[in-house]
């Protein structure tokens, strides 16, 4: 069995009521929902929250709501892999089986069906215990500085001071968008960035994290950029 876990607590606080804020004409986790749904890759979508509000809203998009995630895994210093653990738990309570998990933000307007697809895909060719979702830095990571509390600069890494942009390994990094994992991967906490994982490439257009209302205003604007007729999303 394959199974589409979608975490979603109500307790956000840097953006209240993230989950389910409007965006673009629908509640942001409606586009995670959609997207699993019609990558046709699970036997079941379900939204693990401990809100109401988000539990109506993701079963008027079509995911199952089987449980009410406990007030224990629903703060902020809980996991996203104690919400899975807990999830898988609970599914292999009711004689489930679930064998493969993608973990699926709910907060990902950008993710793709055949994203998803193809983490799949790869998950069972490449023999791995996970595939997730990345992308590339826009700048080179070795090339980057830090300051201290008085202002200074100094670089990371000051051996690359000189070295030129095209000589230096392309760097990625985590879109957060999905996790697939094999079920003994995830109960095992093994970790996802390892050589057992692979990557699903997406490009930078198609990638935004959301944390704070900044990063969520420039995810509508990369959006309406996306949906311009020179600038569709691949």
């Amino acid at each position: 069995m394959k199974i589409a876990i979608i975490p979603a607590r109500g307790g956000s606080k840097r953006i209240p009521h993230k989950n389910i804020k409007p965006f673009f004409g629908k509640p942001i986790i409606a586009y995670s929902i959609e997207a699993a749904i019609q990558s046709g890759c699970f036997d079941k979508v379900i939204v693990s929250t401990d809100d109401e509000h988000i539990a109506k809203v993701a079963l008027a998009y079509g995911a199952q709501v089987p449980f009410v995630r406990p007030a224990d895994i629903s703060n902020d210093f809980a996991t996203t892999l104690t919400v899975i653990q807990h999830a898988i738990t609970w599914c292999e309570q009711q004689d489930w089986a679930p064998e493969l998990i993608c973990c699926l933000y709910a907060t990902a307007p950008f993710v793709q069906p055949h994203d998803l697809q193809q983490g799949l895909s790869t998950l069972i060719s490449d023999d791995v215990d996970y595939v997730f979702s990345a992308t590339t830095f826009s700048f080179p990571i070795q090339r980057a500085i830090t300051l201290s509390v008085g202002g200074e600069v100094s670089m990371f890494d000051s051996q690359h001071l000189n070295t030129r942009s095209q000589d230096l390994p392309q760097a990625y990094h985590d879109a957060g968008q999905f996790y697939w994992g094999r079920v003994a991967a995830f109960k095992q906490g093994k970790p996802i960035f390892s050589p057992n994982a692979r990557v699903v490439l997406l490009p930078r257009k198609r990638v935004q994290d959301i944390d704070t209302l900044e990063d969520w205003e420039f995810a509508e604007a990369l959006y309406a950029l996306s949906h311009t007729d020179k600038f569709i999303a691949k």
